[in-house]
């Protein structure tokens, strides 16, 4: 009996031997799976590091040269444009002195047909009125236009007021003669309109 409850004994012993053998194998594998996982995650991290401070120089001086051209390429752009608008800005200059030189012959040419009929047969009165039509439709070509006055408000912007009136037929501020045509060149005045005003 004795020898039994020994034996019993023993095979306990064994039992709790081999149960506690199974437990320190499990975590050593545990342990060994974490200390794998934490020198993978340190050596990954260790070649981002690496990687970020062995940046190819021939990589950031591409980045510099790319910025560069940007940079140049827009500022090529932004001159580009400027100089067209200065060129624009000469035309409309050069055109605005030409025409304001030609508007005196037009005004002679209107005050030397006042007295000439439409239908006459004077071969020096028709001549005169097809070289005032001729110049007539060349400024209406290149973009000259009347600025329209008599009977019109009066607007300092377009008209120059050199007499005043007063006339009850009339209404305030109402152009009632144009003693010299104004014109326009696109939008801007190249001469203004000399007037007489009522009230």
């Amino acid at each position: 009996m004795a020898e039994k409850e020994k034996q019993a004994q023993q095979e306990a012993k064994e039992e709790e031997v081999k149960v506690t053998e199974a437990s320190e194998d499990c975590e050593t594998a545990e342990a060994k799976s974490t200390s794998e996982e934490n020198k993978t995650e340190e050596k990954a991290k260790k070649s981002k590091k690496e990687s970020k401070k062995k940046k190819d120089p021939r990589d950031e001086k591409i980045a510099e040269l790319e910025d560069k051209v940007k940079r140049q390429m827009a500022e090529f752009d932004n001159f580009r444009k400027r100089t067209d608008k200065e060129k624009s800005a000469m035309y409309d200059m050069g055109v605005k002195d030409v025409i304001d030189k030609l508007l005196p012959v037009i005004d002679n040419f209107e005050r030397g047909l006042v007295g000439i009929e439409e239908d006459t047969k004077d071969p020096i009165a028709q001549g005169m009125q097809m070289i005032y039509k001729q110049f007539s439709g060349m400024l209406d070509a290149v973009g000259v236009k009347e600025i329209p006055s008599l009977g019109q408000t009066f607007n300092p912007d377009l008209h120059n007021a050199v007499m005043h009136v007063d006339d009850d037929n009339c209404g305030e501020q109402e152009i009632v003669e144009v003693l010299q045509k104004g014109y326009t060149y696109h939008e801007g005045v190249v001469r203004h309109s000399m007037v007489k005003v009522a009230n």
